[in-house]
């Protein structure tokens, strides 16, 4: 256990003021590292991983905040521990002087809220991503923020001791109508952790609830749709690949609730066509292009069935397209998955240049994190080389600056996207 000496000190904040609040020099639990294996750790990499680890104090608990060691007993950073993941310890500082207390959580996330400042101005848009784990210097913490209400994914064992903390400091930071869960993905399951969804604060949320993103009007489903409800992440490609729908048939594949729809629509497109394995999803869409005054009917048609055999058929029907949007979902999850994902691309990227016309463009993405961009850029030539076309790369596109990049956490470039003109 921790031994405090605690020495008092005053602190205030704009929204925290506290009398004798403890600065403490302690002891803590620590974790020594075998020979060699600190490069990461001094690099500022915020994962530690079980193979770099020579031992943990028997004291520690899982979700403890530890301190990291060299092996010959150098202090180098301080994070929190869980053994039953493969990435044991989450680095939180590498500041021996900052306790890992309320005012670091404070800091933390003034910090990023900060970085989103202009985006909180715009009165365009009320719907992006406010805290992002690890590149904002808090690993396992996603918030997003839609409209009045946030919705928060605690990933880790660490973020969900500190949760109720976190949250409580997020309602006096951005006073919200509420705060949703969403801490029902797979990588609690690697945490030692079950999944939770339900409210942390607040009154229950509407069902759906209307966000707006660079004045476009959407439904979002912040208890049951995918991620945290929306694809916050693709705002600005939605931007920049509706400038090449304009009169054009537009196919939006793996089309969800139809967000690059409605901006092909709002850029000209004659007619889009949303394609989904999820009926609910389509018809979502739907709702969402009417929100925007397109007709859903006369301007757009919603196919639901599985994106690869669907495209087969097409392409043995001779269907053809002006613009093709590929926005599939993550095929590689881990590292043993990285071949089979190379294939699926190649499979739909291959399909989708036999669909579209001489000229025609195609829209791209991988949000499968180990999937380099140079990778994904491989998989895209193979494609063009078997389906015969000659395809030139018009644009590059990633996450939005929401997500942004850490440069000491590279995998944290998960979205990578390619906008081409296929001959």
């Amino acid at each position: 256990m921790m031994k405090w000496r605690p020495l008092y000190h005053f602190t205030t904040s704009p929204i925290h003021q506290s009398t004798a609040s403890p600065l403490y020099q302690y002891t803590m639990p620590t974790i020594t590292l075998k020979p060699g294996r600190e490069k990461s750790v001094r690099n500022r990499h915020p994962w530690l991983f079980s193979g770099a680890i020579q031992r943990i104090d028997r004291d520690a608990q899982d979700g403890d905040v530890v301190d990291v060691h060299s092996d010959i007993g150098q202090w180098l950073a301080r994070g929190y521990l869980n053994r039953r993941s493969q990435i044991q310890v989450r680095l939180l500082t590498w500041d021996a002087r900052e306790a890992i207390n309320e005012d670091f959580w404070l800091g933390r996330l003034q910090r990023a809220i900060a970085g989103r400042a202009a985006l909180a101005a715009d009165p365009q848009t009320n719907a992006y991503r406010l805290v992002h784990a690890e590149s904002d210097g808090v690993p396992g913490l996603v918030v997003d923020r839609y409209g009045d209400w946030l919705v928060v994914q605690a990933l880790t064992l660490g973020i969900e001791r500190a949760k109720p903390l976190l949250a409580r400091l997020l309602v006096e930071l951005c006073r919200p109508a509420g705060i949703v869960e969403r801490s029902d993905v797979d990588v609690r399951e690697k945490e030692g952790l079950r999944p939770l969804v339900g409210m942390l604060h607040g009154q229950q949320a509407a069902s759906p609830v209307e966000i707006m993103e660079h004045g476009r009007r959407f439904l979002v489903d912040l208890m049951g749709g995918q991620k945290t409800g929306f694809y916050l992440d693709q705002r600005e490609n939605r931007r920049r690949t509706a400038a090449y729908c304009q009169g054009g048939r537009v196919l939006n594949a793996f089309s969800y609730s139809g967000g690059f729809a409605a901006y092909a629509l709002a850029a000209g497109a004659a007619h889009v066509v949303n394609l989904d394995s999820s009926v609910d999803a389509l018809e979502l869409g739907e709702r969402n292009l009417a929100l925007n005054g397109f007709d859903p009917d006369a301007q757009a048609e919603g196919v639901a069935g599985d994106v690869f055999q669907v495209l087969r058929d097409w392409r043995e029907a001779g269907e053809r397209f002006d613009v093709i949007i590929l926005d599939p979902p993550k095929f590689a999850h881990n590292q043993q998955q990285v071949d089979r994902a190379a294939r699926a691309y190649k499979d739909i990227n291959l399909l989708a240049m036999h669909l579209l016309q001489s000229g025609g463009v195609l829209a791209t993405f991988s949000c499968s994190g180990l999937v380099s961009a140079d990778l994904f850029q491989k998989i895209l030539f193979g494609a063009s080389v078997d389906a015969g076309r000659n395809v030139q790369v018009i644009e590059r596109l990633s996450q939005g600056a929401d997500h942004p990049l850490l440069l000491s956490f590279p995998e944290g470039e998960y979205l990578k996207g390619l906008i081409c003109r296929v001959w």
